[in-house]
């Protein structure tokens, strides 16, 4: 069955998803990559109905896919935040 610390499996997702963009797979396929390999490591790794196995692995395929996505975003917020601070600075001197 299922486990609270069976989560650790979405990183394991993101990171194989990770190596076929590296091997030069393009990012629009990752997503689709990632639930391919959430769906079969449900199937390989729990031992309920396939039924269960196939909607398990589907959640951590799609939840890696959202990991993937909100931290890149939350990233990108980081690194663009002191330019957007410099910007309105500016813009209040033009006022």
């Amino acid at each position: 069955m299922f486990e609270i610390y069976d989560v650790a499996i979405i990183p394991l997702i993101l990171a194989i998803v990770e190596l076929f963009k590296r091997a030069g797979i393009p990012d629009r396929f990752s997503p689709f990559i990632a639930v391919i390999f959430g769906i079969t490591i449900g199937v390989l790794y729990l031992d309920t109905n396939l039924k269960q196995c196939i909607i398990v692995g589907l959640m951590m395929g799609l939840s890696a896919t959202g990991l993937y996505s909100g931290t890149k975003n939350v990233a990108q917020i980081v690194i663009n935040k002191p330019q957007a601070i410099q910007t309105s600075q500016n813009n209040k001197g033009d006022e």
